[in-house]
């Protein structure tokens, strides 16, 4: 342990499920979250495919109840990919009446949310400058940055972003592109509107191989993501004195309250990257660790 454990500022959040699970495992995972994960902001809300969201949809009032009475701050999460007139009639109904703050994932949901208080998510691509005080002018409070930046990137935004919300996905597989097909279905001969949901065959997303048989990514519906799994463990506090203010754990089928407690732990000093790479290691079995992007090398490397 370090004996030098300081308490830091810097805020952990758990990123929307982008899998998926059942609906009421859904509930009873963030029912679970609420009670024992130290995290300071939750993300809800399908942003992978909209024929998903009505199985969750019930349980959303009785999961931000809970979520708030444990302190969390609750944030809905808006559909990454808008092509239909039913998702677009239900975007603008998300942002007419939510009463919570909405993580923007597409320009869609950033144009209507022009001047109200809001989130920039991950799936809106934000690679310079400009781009980062247009998105703060257009009433950007937090801006999720994009998995695929270097450090020497995000540390160039950093510098511009005059003490703003910025906000890092530091753990959990990436999502790396969106399609308007469903490759998931069409792997089992099925088309995207009789996709039988078979997604929910691959809780941790299905794994994609070359042709000498080497995974080298995954995919979930519409999603292609990374094989690996992001573990910037040892980045966060360096990332934290640059700037960072918000770290993101993206949810797996792994115990992700003590991958919450293990971030918090990293980031207030009381325990080593040693330690706690051992405890993710012994939680996380179904794919390797990577920080490339980070380290501006092949996103699906390792850099010790």
């Amino acid at each position: 342990m370090n004996s030098q454990a300081t308490s830091s500022k810097a805020k952990l959040t758990l990123g929307p499920v982008l899998y998926n699970w059942p609906a009421e495992q859904r509930r009873d995972f963030y029912f679970q979250i609420a009670e024992e994960a130290p995290v300071d902001v939750v993300y809800i809300g399908e942003v992978t495919c909209s024929k998903r969201a009505p199985f969750l949809t019930p349980f959303i009032p009785e999961i931000c109840e809970r979520l708030e009475r444990a302190g969390k701050e609750v944030v809905i999460s808006t559909l990454s990919l808008v092509m239909s007139k039913r998702e677009r009639k239900e975007l603008h109904e998300i942002v007419q009446d939510s009463p919570w703050t909405l993580e923007a994932n597409d320009l869609s949901a950033i144009g209507l949310l022009e001047g109200r208080e809001h989130i920039v998510g991950p799936f809106v691509n934000v690679y310079n400058e400009d781009t980062l005080d247009y998105f703060y002018r257009n009433g950007a409070q937090r801006i999720v940055l994009p998995c695929e930046l270097s450090g020497k990137a995000i540390e160039r935004l950093l510098l511009s972003n005059n003490s703003k919300e910025i906000e890092i996905q530091a753990f959990g597989r990436v999502p790396l592109a969106l399609s308007a097909r469903c490759y998931h279905a069409r792997s089992h001969g099925l088309s995207k509107d009789g996709c039988l949901y078979v997604c929910e065959q691959d809780p941790d997303g299905m794994n994609v191989e070359t042709l000498d048989g080497e995974p080298f990514l995954a995919v979930n519906g519409t999603q292609t993501m990374s094989y690996t799994v992001n573990n910037l463990l040892d980045e966060v506090n360096y990332l934290n004195k640059l700037g960072v203010t918000h770290f993101r754990l993206w949810p797996q089928q792994v115990d992700m309250v003590r991958v919450a407690e293990t971030y918090r732990a990293r980031l207030d000093g009381k325990v080593t990257n040693e330690e706690g790479q051992d405890v993710l290691s012994n939680l996380v079995d179904f794919a390797p660790f990577a920080n490339g992007f980070y380290h501006d090398v092949e996103g699906n490397k390792l850099v010790e």
